[in-house]
């Protein structure tokens, strides 16, 4: 069975009013705009904790807690699968699979991309808006989430330059409540369909570093180097 690595990006925004029909052209912020808005602002946001469901394609779906910690420090505790774990500390990537009684291990240090800043964090959309242009799914009005839903986002999408990065195009769907990322969407070269949803987010909480501390099980069997291979 083959694994994939899953970027999570969670960011914040400062989300314009609705456009006037009688604006000026100078006065509506261009997607590009916007989406320099969404780092910069997200570079303020030491650490942060959501409820995260993932979808990938017919695979059951996922569903756990994420919680971050600016530089690096990323871990989500699944409820479903139960007790599945993702853990990365900066430089080591662990995924633990009961039902495979598994560690998929990975080195990060060195890998482009890779590392912490390719994380939620204000670097890491920094990256993000260098490697893929930005563009207004529909304009900078809110629209529903889900046909027929009460709740609104703006969306934008992202279209990768690099045939190399690992998501062809991104769509972000975003709240003007909370000014959160409440939907990401991601579509692979291979037409994988990625959904990432996060709710009841919380920032800056000041969040222990012993939030992050990951015993895998001694017992389970660790497959190194699951995601880019030796270096040797």
């Amino acid at each position: 069975m083959k694994q994939r690595a899953i970027t999570l990006v969670l960011a914040a925004l400062l989300l314009a009013g609705p456009a006037l029909s009688s604006a000026r052209a100078d006065d509506i912020l261009t997607a590009d705009q916007f989406f320099s808005q969404v780092s910069d602002r997200y570079g303020q946001i030491s650490d942060y904790e959501a409820h995260i469901a993932i979808t990938a394609g017919k695979n059951p779906a996922m569903a756990g807690t994420i919680a971050y910690k600016a530089p690096s420090l990323l871990r989500i505790d699944f409820i479903q699968p139960p007790d599945q774990v993702i853990f990365f500390d900066g430089d080591q990537l662990q995924v633990y699979i009961p039902s495979l009684h598994a560690i998929l291990a990975q080195s990060t240090t060195g890998k482009s991309g890779a590392g912490g800043a390719s994380l939620a964090s204000g670097e890491g959309l920094k990256m993000m808006h260098r490697s893929y242009t930005v563009a207004y799914e529909s304009g900078p009005t809110a629209v529903p989430l889900d046909e027929g839903s009460s709740e609104l986002v703006v969306r934008l999408t992202l279209s990768r330059k690099n045939p190399t990065d690992g998501f062809k195009t991104i769509k972000l769907s975003i709240s003007p409540e909370t000014k959160l990322i409440r939907r990401m969407e991601g579509w692979t070269i291979s037409n994988d369909y990625f959904v990432f949803d996060f709710t009841a987010i919380k920032t800056n909480q000041n969040i222990p570093d012993t939030r992050f501390i990951y015993d895998s099980p001694a017992s389970a069997n660790v497959y190194n180097n699951f995601l880019f291979g030796s270096d040797n």
